[in-house]
């Protein structure tokens, strides 16, 4: 077994930019590149594989041919691959929006619910975003507000700074604001309900369309006070630093900064996933090395053994 270097599927949403080729690398003849699916085994957009012996294959096509011992023991009996790493450049507002939890996705959509979490790697000063609701909400007043075009004004805008680290459960309102880019590891799922889009036409000319029963039926009511933080401090370790930047049943994101050298111990409960967010250096694994950059990302078997990030990057782990 190696690490997959991983192509992604590219979308180009009405409200992305340019700065995930311009500044990440990724080369595509669209002229809007608004995320970047980085290691997403989802049928609306797998990554390919392009080393090794499943080169040419999609992520979940090369998983297949491994084996689902490749996951790991916690992963093995899942029944679809769990996670979905995403950049994402929001040069506009994206549309107030909520995911379903795994009950209502299941019995609705038939997929998975859509538990998720951001981290700030860049944005325009003044930037922000929407993030739950200011205030107890009463389904009633939601419903109303949604109707009368003012439901803005009750949701919690926060100013974002580089860092900043959000876990958006599902049931939580929210929305990226304009200037924004983020890295995203969310559940395996493409579930997402419109509730506001600020007026927006689509690419036909006519309104996108708005889920708002779907909505209602979801959205949690409560106040949001959660700061936007990671769950864990910041180690500081030998050669390298690491941040717990969430973990929940779904999945657990780290952020390693690393100085000269991380280590990164790939063990037989679960796959890792990398995605490097800035600088290069090299991914040293038991049988060999190779080279990586900003922009780049990578899926790492289970029990592929005692790994190690060598050079000054800072890249983002995740495994279940």
């Amino acid at each position: 077994m190696v690490p997959m270097k991983l192509r992604p599927a590219l979308k180009d949403y009405l409200w992305g930019g340019t700065r995930l080729k311009t500044q990440y690398g990724k080369e595509s003849d669209l002229p809007i590149v608004a995320e970047s699916w980085e290691v997403s085994c989802h049928k609306d957009g797998p990554s390919l594989v392009e080393n090794g012996p499943q080169a040419g294959m999609t992520l979940p096509q090369a998983i297949d041919a491994l084996g689902r011992h490749c996951l790991g023991k916690r992963g093995e009996g899942l029944p679809e691959f769990p996670v979905l790493i995403k950049l994402i450049d929001a040069k506009q507002s994206l549309s107030v929006q909520v995911h379903p939890d795994d009950a209502y996705a299941r019995r609705v959509e038939g997929e998975p619910g859509k538990t998720e979490m951001w981290l700030v790697l860049a944005c325009e000063p003044g930037a922000y975003l929407y993030y739950g609701f200011a205030k107890d909400m009463t389904r009633e007043e939601f419903a109303r507000r949604i109707q009368e075009n003012t439901l803005t004004d009750v949701l919690r805008k926060v100013e974002v700074h580089p860092g900043d680290t959000f876990f958006i459960d599902a049931g939580t309102l929210h929305a990226i604001g304009p200037g924004i880019l983020i890295a995203e590891v969310q559940q395996s799922s493409n579930s997402t309900y419109r509730v506001y889009d600020f007026g927006r036409v689509g690419p036909d000319g006519k309104p996108r369309q708005l889920h708002i029963q779907k909505a209602l039926d979801v959205t949690r009511l409560t106040r949001e006070t959660r700061p936007p933080r990671p769950q864990g401090e910041r180690e500081s370790l030998d050669g390298y630093a690491r941040t717990l930047l969430a973990s929940c049943p779904y999945f657990t994101a780290l952020l390693y900064e690393a100085e000269t050298a991380a280590p990164l111990p790939v063990t037989e409960e679960s796959f890792l996933s990398l995605t490097v967010l800035t600088g290069e250096g090299t991914l040293a694994y038991p049988q060999g090395e190779m080279a990586i950059r900003k922009g780049e990302s990578f899926f790492l078997p289970a029990g592929l053994g005692d790994c190690e990030i060598r050079g000054k990057c800072r890249v983002l782990a995740c495994h279940i």
